[in-house]
């Protein structure tokens, strides 16, 4: 149990013991070391209920409430806050037990089976900008989730399904017949775009390329042959820019819109006998009643189009149906841009109608903002093309190259590229990660690679001071107990002790810039304990405790950065 829910537990026991059973306490790090290490809420609308005076309430709560060994001090504030100061000896024992314990002792859930939907490329193009926060908010999530106990299920749901593929698959059979096919394939945008010029320019092509929709869609062998070939390219272009962003995600992780294709007419159809479709100007379509515009009308929701084509739409409810029916899932994450919210809505909407998503399976849409250019607008080159990711990764460890060897010239060329990677890559994702998911953000290298403020490069860097003091003290007491003495030594030591915290409630909202916050603060805790209390300056149990604290910030960094998909170094 973490220490947030355990003194929780027992604030509301007293509440209930001071006459307020049903009074919800609202247990949360106190804001300033003035204000003590914990603040319990929630005497005040209890004292409204009873018709008390809320200090009056607080003094019976406080009587009654047993934090024995957790507290050393329990005060009144304001006009009922309640502040608790942790004993010192209670954070000395959680410091060692996180040391003594894989994963720094973070207790396990119960677990359940969660999926996370990220990424999700439409396999016709190179990945762009647009693809970098689902990629990187995705995987943190999976980390996280997987972190606590989860059975985690990782899903690219990618396009790789519909009229277009017929449309690049005819044009990749001419191109190879013309000897060009993998010159061109190299570059999946320009390979697109060729195959869409003709598509458009040439009507015995675009005839072609129909043709071939339609073997492709009746089962054809030798379509299939191709068009097997051209997805296996696309993903061999995917899987370089997961592997150089660090990202968890493999082929094994796929799962296209093809794979749905047998069960949409059946789910159409399951539909229509629930008597759920409309026919509407020839679309098939659910109205919504729940989503009503300024006229009263419901909202209109297309499972297939005019002329018996499917949509986005119509795969999504068949996707949901897999992953209830056959995966069992008990949580779904779809971490799409926050301009899909409406979709989302009104599919899950959908799918609950028809019974195919019950209550108890807990499907959310995981919204992001858009990364932005210094003119408040969606990020693109100057020519107002989409950036290319695997163009801007490299540009990131470029630029954290020039940067490390600024700082440390004398190292080898090999070694300064090494630290770039992690450097680069990891100031990119923090970057990203760092920011409420929910909002858009501007894009700053300079902010991002810097060694100041709550950066990726001043967390790496935390870390490598703290191994640059185990270096220099050698061999020490890995055992030794801790003490708690300084008012330093105790501001470090409850925030790392509040990491179960952290992580829990990371889990619980899909918000990971909570957890990239702690970090900076224990990093910045860490550096004023550094400062104020001398660690191989002093003597005896009490250098060998500093070191303790140290190891533990320094694991608490590590796994905090890993959970966020950030390699940690030795050296800077």
């Amino acid at each position: 149990m973490t220490i947030q829910q355990l003194i929780n537990d027992r604030v509301v026991a007293a509440l209930a013991a001071a006459g307020a059973p049903d009074a919800p306490a609202v247990v949360q790090p106190a804001s300033k070391p003035e204000f003590g290490d914990y603040q319990a809420n929630g005497v005040m609308g209890a004292a409204k209920a009873l018709k008390m005076n809320p200090r009056a309430l607080a003094e019976q709560v406080i009587a009654k409430l047993d934090l024995a060994g957790i507290a050393d001090k329990v005060e009144i504030a304001g006009p009922g806050f309640i502040n608790i100061h942790l004993d010192p000896t209670f954070l000395a024992t959680r410091v060692e037990a996180a040391l003594a314990a894989d994963a720094l002792g973070i207790a396990k859930v119960a677990p359940q089976k969660v999926m996370v939907e990220y990424s999700s490329v439409n396999l016709a193009k190179e990945m762009h900008i647009g693809h970098l926060r689902g990629g990187i908010i995705g995987d943190a999530l999976v980390r996280v989730n997987s972190f606590i106990g989860h059975d985690v299920v990782r899903q690219n749901h990618v396009g790789d399904w519909g009229t277009q593929f017929g449309m690049l698959v005819a044009h990749m059979v001419e191109s190879r017949a013309a000897g060009e096919a993998d010159l061109e394939l190299k570059d999946l945008d320009v390979f697109y775009k060729h195959s869409k010029k003709r598509f458009d320019d040439d009507p015995a092509f675009a005839d072609l390329a129909r043709d071939y929709v339609v073997r492709l869609q009746s089962g054809d062998a030798e379509v299939l042959e191709l068009w097997h070939q051209f997805v296996a390219l696309s993903l061999t272009h995917c899987n370089a820019i997961y592997q150089k962003l660090g990202l968890l995600l493999n082929d094994g992780d796929v799962r296209g819109e093809s794979a749905y294709n047998d069960d949409l007419p059946v789910l159409v159809e399951e539909l229509r006998q629930q008597g759920l479709l409309t026919e509407d100007q020839g679309a098939q379509v659910v109205f919504l009643e729940e989503f009503k515009n300024k006229e009263g009308e419901p909202a209109a929701f297309i499972v297939q189009k005019q002329g018996g084509g499917y949509l986005y739409a119509t795969t999504d409810l068949g996707a949901i149906r897999f992953r209830v029916n056959k995966l069992g899932l008990d949580r779904c994450l779809y971490v799409v841009d926050s301009r899909q919210s409406l979709h989302f809505q009104q599919l899950f909407t959908t799918a609950r109608k028809a019974g195919w998503l019950p209550q108890s399976a807990d499907f959310q849409h995981i919204g992001h903002g858009t990364i932005m250019g210094p003119d408040g607008k969606p990020l693109k080159t100057r020519s107002g093309e989409n950036i290319k990711l695997v163009e801007l990764l490299d540009e990131a460890i470029e630029r954290a190259f020039q940067l490390v060897s600024s700082k440390n010239a004398e190292l080898p060329e090999a070694e300064r590229r090494q630290i770039a990677e992690a450097v680069g890559i990891g100031a990119l994702k923090y970057a990203d990660l760092s920011k409420s998911r929910n909002t858009d953000y501007i894009f700053d290298w300079d902010s991002m690679l810097s060694f100041e403020g709550n950066t990726a490069p001043y967390l790496q860097y935390a870390y490598t001071r703290v191994q640059s003091v185990f270096r220099k003290a050698e061999d020490f007491d890995l055992a030794a107990k801790v003490v708690i003495a300084e008012p330093a030594e105790k501001q470090l030591a409850v925030a790392l002790a509040q990491f179960e915290d952290v992580v829990y409630a990371v889990a619980d909202s899909s918000q990971p810039h909570h957890l990239c916050s702690y970090l900076y603060n224990v990093a910045t805790l860490f550096s004023r304990f550094y400062e104020a209390c001398p660690i191989l300056k002093s003597e005896g149990a009490v250098r060998a405790s500093r070191l303790q604290l140290a190891a533990a910030t320094a694991k608490t960094l590590q796994t905090g950065l890993g959970l966020l998909g950030i390699a940690v170094l030795e050296t800077m």
